[in-house]
């Protein structure tokens, strides 16, 4: 028996995320980077997220502050050649959205026209003026608050966010402020659960916690920790689903044993010369022999 849980049929817009909110339908969101993964998330998920998290997932950096325009461009055409069902996210990377609104609708128009269904961008009060520019040339915003991995820097390390007052009440402002500046939707990450459930019960648009309770409209995990494919020290709020590194590194192992000891190739995986081209080719000698 399958065990694939069977998404809505319908294609996932904006609208249906606004009424799966009005209606307690809980949002399955998660990260795609190329077409493989691309292909194997969205018969189930409802959101892909081409992250900026592409640059410690894949590419090998400590964050993701190295990741540019281009890499995040390159990584986006291969998502959208799938022509997923889900709606498709893109990240804004570090330095895309800060300079000017001219620069941010630039790049997040670019990301648009390689066929994102809307952008994600990092940031409260400070990024209001982006996102009401973007919004204001229609192009759909998710929001991202808490833990915004773009700020490591100042927050001196991936730490939860929100656990004092002052912090915990910015936040909730900041929710209401990017709503009202047009924002579809918000990603709260690594903050208390009991102030993610206050911002998702206030909040008219749905929010998608990673770290942040089961109190959000939904939830988000890098595909990657979901499926168990990376090593060392997982985050509290990370759940694997299968023991995926260890998995893949078995059957490579089992392959290369194979190639070793002469069992692969077999004949069933070779192909065949024509039965009247076999003498032929098998009493060859070269032309000019050395």
């Amino acid at each position: 028996m399958s065990h694939i849980s069977e998404p809505p049929v319908e294609r996932v817009t904006i609208p249906v995320l606004q009424r799966w909110k009005e209606e307690g339908h809980r949002i399955a969101m998660t990260t795609a980077y190329d077409a493989v993964t691309a292909r194997i998330a969205d018969p189930i998920v409802d959101v892909i997220l081409v992250g900026d998290s592409v640059g410690n997932v894949c590419l090998g950096f400590d964050d993701t502050l190295p990741v540019s325009m281009a890499m995040m461009n390159h990584h986006l055409e291969a998502v959208v050649r799938t022509n997923p069902r889900a709606l498709l996210v893109a990240d804004m990377p570090f330095l895309s959205f800060h300079l000017s609104p001219a620069e941010t609708i630039r790049n997040a128009g670019g990301f648009l026209q390689r066929g994102a269904d809307a952008v994600k961008l990092e940031g409260g009060a400070k990024r209001i003026e982006m996102v009401r520019a973007l919004v204001d040339c229609e192009i759909p915003v998710m929001g991202h608050l808490g833990l915004t991995p773009q700020s490591v820097n100042v927050m001196g390390g991936f730490k939860v966010q929100g656990r004092k007052a002052d912090d915990a009440l910015r936040l909730l402002d900041d929710a209401h402020r990017l709503q009202e500046a047009g924002c579809f939707a918000l990603v709260l990450e690594g903050i208390p659960d009991e102030l993610a459930a206050r911002a998702t019960e206030s909040l008219r648009i749905p929010t998608i916690g990673i770290g942040a309770g089961p109190g959000c409209s939904g939830q988000v995990l890098v595909f990657h920790d979901v499926l168990g494919l990376t090593e060392g020290h997982r985050p509290k709020f990370v759940r694997a689903y299968a023991n995926g590194f260890q998995l893949l590194q078995e059957a490579l192992s089992r392959w290369a044993a194979d190639v070793r000891n002469g069992a692969f190739p077999t004949p069933q995986e070779s192909y065949r010369l024509p039965e009247g081209l076999r003498d032929t080719v098998a009493n060859w000698t070269p032309s000019n022999p050395t």
